[in-house]
C-alpha cells in the first residue's frame, strides 16, 4: 500500500486498531519527490519501521485530532509561537512542527511517565538550561525546545537525523555510539517518523 502525503494519517487510522499495529507494524519512507510510502510489508530497502505498539511517540501523534494533522503547517495550532521560536533560534519552523507532532500530538499539557512535559516533551532540567521553567506554557516550551534543537544541530554539524536522535536519546548517547544513531529501538523509530513529517510539510 502506497499513499500520497494527503492520505498519510487517514491511512494510518484505517490500519488501526492498535492490535493490528502490534501484530505487523507500519513501515514507511519518503521518496525523492517528497511522497510518503507506507506499508505493512517492507519490500524496499528504504522502508523503516515508523509505527509499532511499543512506540509511544507514534501513538501520541495518532491521538492528535485528525483535522489538525491534515492542516498545512502554517495553519496548525501554536503556529505563531513556532514562528517566533524559529526566528529566535534559526531552526526551521517546519522541523519544530514535525517534532511537536510526534512528541505530543499538539497536546500542550502532555506529560510522559518520565516527566517530559508539554508540546515538545522537554525534561525540566533541559528547559532550565534555557531559563524556562513553565513547560505547560506553549511559548516557553517551544522556545526552549527550539533552543535545544538549535544547539543539537550545531553539535552534530546540522545533521538533522543525529540532532533528532540526540533530542530523543540525549546527546551523550549519540556521541557514545560514534556520532551515529544509537541502537535503541525507540530512537531508530522516532527519527524517521519526525523526518517523514518534516519532509511532508516541506512539500506543502
Amino acid at each position: 500500500m502506497r499513499l500520497n502525503p494527503a492520505l498519510f494519517f487517514l491511512a494510518v487510522s484505517a490500519l488501526a486498531p492498535q492490535q493490528a499495529l502490534a501484530a505487523s507494524g507500519i513501515f514507511g519512507f519518503v521518496d525523492d519527490d517528497g511522497v510518503e510510502h507506507l506499508s505493512n510489508i517492507p519490500d524496499d530497502k528504504r522502508y523503516r519501521l515508523v509505527l509499532a505498539d511499543r512506540f509511544e511517540p507514534a501513538r501520541t501523534a495518532l491521538r492528535a485530532p485528525r483535522g489538525v494533522l491534515a492542516l498545512p503547517y502554517g495553519q496548525r495550532p501554536f503556529h505563531d509561537s513556532v514562528m517566533r521560536a524559529s526566528s529566535e533560534s534559526g531552526v526551521d519552523a517546519k522541523l519544530l512542527h514535525a517534532v511537536i507532532t510526534v512528541e505530543s500530538g499538539y497536546n500542550q499539557t502532555a506529560v510522559s511517565p518520565k516527566g517530559a512535559t508539554g508540546l515538545m516533551q522537554l525534561m525540566p532540567a533541559t528547559a532550565r538550561r534555557y531559563g524556562k521553567f513553565n513547560l505547560l506554557d506553549a511559548n516557553e516550551n517551544i522556545r526552549a525546545g527550539a533552543s535545544y534543537l538549535r544547539d543539537l544541530l550545531a553539535m552534530f554539524d546540522n545533521n538533522i537525523e543525529l540532532a533528532l536522535a540526540a533530542y530523543n536519546a540525549g546527546e551523550n548517547a549519540v556521541i557514545r555510539h560514534g556520532r551515529r544513531l544509537p541502537p535503541y529501538a525507540e530512537t531508530q523509530r522516532y527519527v524517521p517518523l519526525v523526518v517523514a513529517h518534516y519532509r511532508r510539510m516541506q512539500g506543502s
